[in-house]
């Protein structure tokens, strides 16, 4: 049987969204009380991407005077990054 991580909160009974909604506010709470700047940027790409028509979408923020640098980082994200899970050792 395969452990998982004690930090994982998915597939997991008892744990949920929630926790770790909780758990990214409270590291939040205490950078900021400790004078840090805090950016945080979180994308779900488990089915971000497989029901949208890629050019339809790059065509409109083209449109919406999206800046060039970002419209090239997101067509790389979609057409050219890939995801990769480890876990444990192997």
């Amino acid at each position: 049987m395969l452990k998982t991580s004690d930090i994982q909160f998915g597939f997991k009974t008892g744990l949920s969204c929630n926790h770790a909604i909780y758990s990214v506010r409270r590291i939040i709470e205490r950078a900021v009380q400790n004078g840090s700047t805090v950016n945080l940027c979180a994308i779900d790409l488990s089915k971000a991407f497989d029901k949208v028509n890629l050019h339809a979408l790059l065509t409109k923020l083209m449109q919406k005077n999206i800046p060039v640098q970002l419209l090239r980082l997101l067509e790389d994200m979609i057409c050219v990054c890939f995801s990769c899970v480890k876990w444990g050792e192997i």
